[in-house]
Parts: structure tokens; C-alpha cells; sequence
């Protein structure tokens, strides 16, 4: 039937067949072991996948420890709420109604204290309003029999479609849209369910006691149990913008007048920072968000109860204006980077572009720096001056560009044409110029909103210290476009 071979050490099994020669037997691998390897790949996979998910989750509690604690903050809320329900006493004071208070601790508990008081106070008020309408409009449909189905519902479709439309009302959509929302719901409920509830006024009232503890515990706890404020979120965005905004033009005029010899880790650092200014042009969102929720906080730290949130929305306004100019200038570094101009003209005008992004972005940080420390600066004239100065020398550089354009003539008695520089190879450094001098306009527009902010938030104001006799003179504005006479640097 068959023989056993031994080749090389190993076993071999043959079968004969019909026609008399031999076969090779190879071993089958059984369905078990097949199912097996399926399942360890399967789990492994899982175990992989639970583990980067893990990894993510770390990851943005490390970046921001404040979401876990709101978390925690979370949880307590609704066990405090649960507890109207566990306990014999409390569940007979307000009945099966205290599901209510475990909801509104669901949907109104925000992240920020501001989010969350604008969250109750529109549910509050919603529910309050929408109540009350309810329960006058079935008092007055319950005294005509006859005509009570026609007056309940004609209610509901004008009032329901009067609210919906206040939602498109830019004012209210930005305050009021949530309690809008609670006011078309809980003036349905009432008014359905009052047609065939008897008991209404009690019902509502109910309700609205309900409502009232789960946004009070809500309000306790985000106030009382490390608050986290809209208002100072705002500050930070600001400031933080401010910041990148002046490092991302350093690294972009860097990145065109000077060579990269830097090693790699410090590339990608750089690199980082000059994409700074995308953090800024995508922040508008989130200031207003931010600013809508600052508006219902109380007084806290350093910002009084009529803080002008809404001015930081100019001072962003303002920094995206300058920051899309910074975009424009990267990506005309971008484009250029293969037609350079020639090294003679770029040597000409590469020490003005440096010193007037240098004043730019000195004058972004100190506005940085004075908005985090909310105290009025004694350098911000001086740096404005000497941006303003540096505007006007790299006007002057442009200027006299055209003569540094023709190599000087010969002495010989034959006199050689000039070669001039083709246009197409200065135009990109042109454009970098142009766009340097556009940037330090717009950040005096940045600087204009800061000082409004200073003047409207009341910032402290710093003894100003006595000019030494040496120190530089202000410098014109820009707008003077080069008219007057500089004569600042001379005395250093």
C-alpha cells in the first residue's frame, strides 16, 4: 500500500496508484489549525487597535489635562442628580420627574463656564416662557369646548413658526439659538399633552423645578470645581496668535535672504513656526465661539464683569488681515524659490527686508506681551518708530534699485552698453520688498486694535522711564511714504 523513504533525514510517505508508479503523500493541514491562526490574527489585530486607540486617548490628556477633569466634573454632576432618585426622600419631593434634572445635566454641562451658563440660563428661560404660554393658551382653549383642537393647534403652528424663524436671526442665532430650540419643545409638550393631562400647572411645575436643580448642580460644580473660563481661553488664543504670527514672518524673510545649513531636527523646527500663521487664519471660529460664552461669565481674575471680549475679535480680525499678507509673501517665496534674483541685487536689498521683518515682528511680540500682561508698554512707540524707520530705508533701497541694475561703465575709449538685469529675474525679490512694507501697515492695524483693547479693558499703565541721551528717535509713520527727512541712528 506503501513505503517509507528516508531522504536527507526526512520522512517520505508515497502511495502507489493504478498504473503502478508512485506518488508523493504530502500532509494536509487539518481545519483546526486553519481556524486557530484565523483567530490569533483576528485578536492581535484587536489587541492592536485597542492599543493605538489607548495611545490616542493619552495623548489628548497629556495635551490637555483640563478634559479629563471635566469628565470627572461630568460624572459627579449627574451622580449628585442620580441621587433624587435613589433616595426614598428626595424621589417623593419632586416624583418621577427627576428624570428631567438628569437630562438637563446631560445637555447643558459644557466645557467652559460660559458655554454651560449660557446653556441654563436659555433652557431656564425657554422652559419658563414656553410653560407659561402652554399653560395660558389651554386655559384659554379649555373655557371654548367646542373650538379647543383649533386653538391648541393654531398655537403650535404660529408660535413654533415664529421661534423658528427668530433662529435665523443672526443676534439670536448667536445667544439665543439653544433657547429657541427648548422653547418650540417644551411649548409642544405642553400644549399636546395638556389636552388630555388635567393636572397641567402642577405637571409644568414640576418639570420646571426639576430643570432648575439639574442647571443649578451644573452651575455649581463648573464655577466651584476647577472652573474653566471662556474669557481666559480667549486671552490665551490671543496672545498665542500674536506670537506665531511674529515668528512665522522672521522664518519666512529667514528662509529667502538666508542660507539653510541648519541640521534637520532644526529645519523641522523652523518649519513649524513658519507655518504659524495658518494657526491664525484658522482660529475665527473659535474667537468667536469663545467670546460668545466670555460675554455670560461673571467677573474672574483679571477681567471685570464688562470686559471688552468683543474688541479681541477686532485685535484677531486684525491679525488674520496681517496674517494672510504672510501667507501671500510665503507663497511667493514658494513659487520663486527656483528663479532667484541675481546675488549682487538680492545682497542689495536682503539687509533692509531683514531689519524691517525683524522691527515687524518685535513690535507683534511686544503687542503680545502687553495684551498677557494686560499693562500698557513704554517700548511700543519705540518699536513702531523703528519699523516705520525701516519701512522707509527699504523704500529707498527700491529706488536707487534701478542704478544697481547696470555695472559701472568702462574706463576704455570704447564705451559698452549697459546689460541690464532682466525684469522677470528682479520681480520676485520686488514682490518680497512690496509685501514686506504691506505686512508692517497691516500690523499697525493690529497695533491700533490692541491699543483700543488696552484703552477699553483699562490695562495698567507702566511708569515710563526718562530717554537716555543717546537713545533713538522715533521714527515717521509709514504713512508718510519717505517725505520727511529721517534722521534717527545717527546719535547711537
Amino acid at each position: 500500500m506503501g513505503n517509507e523513504k528516508n531522504t536527507a533525514g526526512e520522512l517520505e510517505w508515497r502511495v502507489r496508484v493504478e498504473d503502478g508508479s508512485s506518488e508523493v503523500l504530502k500532509p494536509e493541514i487539518r481545519w483546526f489549525h486553519r481556524v486557530w491562526l484565523g483567530l490569533v490574527g483576528f485578536f492581535l489585530k484587536l489587541v492592536l487597535r485597542v492599543w493605538k486607540f489607548l495611545k490616542k486617548a493619552w495623548d489628548v490628556a497629556v495635551d490637555d489635562p483640563r478634559k479629563v477633569i471635566h469628565c470627572l466634573k461630568v460624572g459627579l454632576a449627574l451622580s449628585v442628580v442620580s441621587l433624587f432618585y435613589y433616595m426614598r426622600p428626595l424621589y417623593q419631593g419632586v416624583g418621577g420627574n427627576a428624570m428631567w434634572a438628569i437630562m438637563t445635566v446631560v445637555v447643558v454641562f459644557e466645557h467652559t463656564v460660559g458655554a454651560t451658563l449660557a446653556k441654563c440660563i436659555n433652557r431656564g428661560a425657554g422652559t419658563f416662557l414656553a410653560g407659561s404660554l402652554g399653560v395660558g393658551v389651554n386655559w384659554v382653549a379649555g373655557h371654548s369646548r367646542e373650538f379647543e383642537p383649533i386653538i391648541l393647534g393654531a398655537s403650535v403652528f404660529f408660535l413654533a413658526s415664529a421661534a423658528t424663524f427668530s433662529r435665523f436671526i443672526p443676534s439670536v442665532k448667536q445667544r439665543f439659538d439653544y433657547g429657541a430650540m427648548i422653547f418650540i419643545l417644551t411649548f409642544s409638550l405642553v400644549s399636546v399633552s395638556g389636552y388630555r393631562v388635567d393636572k397641567l400647572l402642577d405637571l409644568a411645575q414640576q418639570r420646571l423645578s426639576t430643570i432648575a436643580i439639574g442647571a443649578s448642580m451644573c452651575i455649581i460644580i463648573t464655577m466651584l470645581v476647577c472652573p474653566i473660563w471662556a474669557g481666559q481661553d480667549l486671552h490665551v488664543l490671543v496672545t498665542r496668535n500674536m506670537d506665531k504670527l511674529a515668528n512665522s514672518l522672521d522664518g519666512c524673510v529667514a528662509e529667502y535672504f538666508e542660507d539653510s545649513t541648519s541640521p534637520s531636527d532644526k529645519e523641522e523646527e523652523s518649519s513649524k513656526k513658519l507655518q504659524g500663521y495658518k494657526c491664525v487664519l484658522n482660529s475665527k471660529a473659535t474667537e468667536e465661539s469663545l467670546a460668545n460664552f466670555a460675554i455670560w461669565e461673571p467677573a474672574h481674575g483679571r477681567f471685570s464683569f464688562r470686559h471688552p471680549w468683543v474688541q479681541y475679535l477686532k485685535v484677531g480680525a486684525a491679525m488674520r488681515n496681517c496674517g494672510y499678507c504672510i501667507e501671500a509673501l510665503n507663497g511667493c517665496i514658494a513659487i520663486n524659490s527656483e528663479t532667484q534674483a541675481p546675488q549682487f541685487v538680492k545682497n542689495h536689498l536682503s539687509e533692509v527686508c531683514m531689519r524691517l521683518s525683524s522691527h515687524s515682528s518685535n513690535v507683534l511680540k511686544e503687542l503680545a506681551q502687553m495684551t498677557k500682561s494686560m499693562k500698557k508698554s513704554t517700548k511700543i512707540d519705540f518699536a513702531i518708530g523703528e519699523m516705520n524707520g525701516a519701512v522707509l530705508d527699504l523704500q529707498d533701497a527700491l529706488k536707487s534699485l534701478p542704478t544697481q541694475l547696470t555695472p559701472p561703465p568702462q574706463t576704455n575709449t570704447a564705451v559698452l552698453a549697459p546689460t541690464a538685469v532682466p525684469l522677470i529675474e528682479v520681480a520676485p525679490l520686488v514682490t518680497v520688498a512690496s509685501l514686506l512694507i504691506e505686512i508692517a501697515s497691516r500690523v499697525e492695524g493690529v497695533f491700533a486694535s490692541v491699543d483700543e483693547l488696552s484703552r477699553l479693558a483699562n490695562f495698567k499703565a507702566v511708569n515710563d522711564k526718562k530717554p537716555k541721551q543717546n537713545q533713538i528717535i522715533s521714527r515717521p509713520s509709514v504713512d508718510n511714504q519717505g517725505q520727511e527727512t529721517v534722521k534717527a541712528l545717527q546719535e547711537v
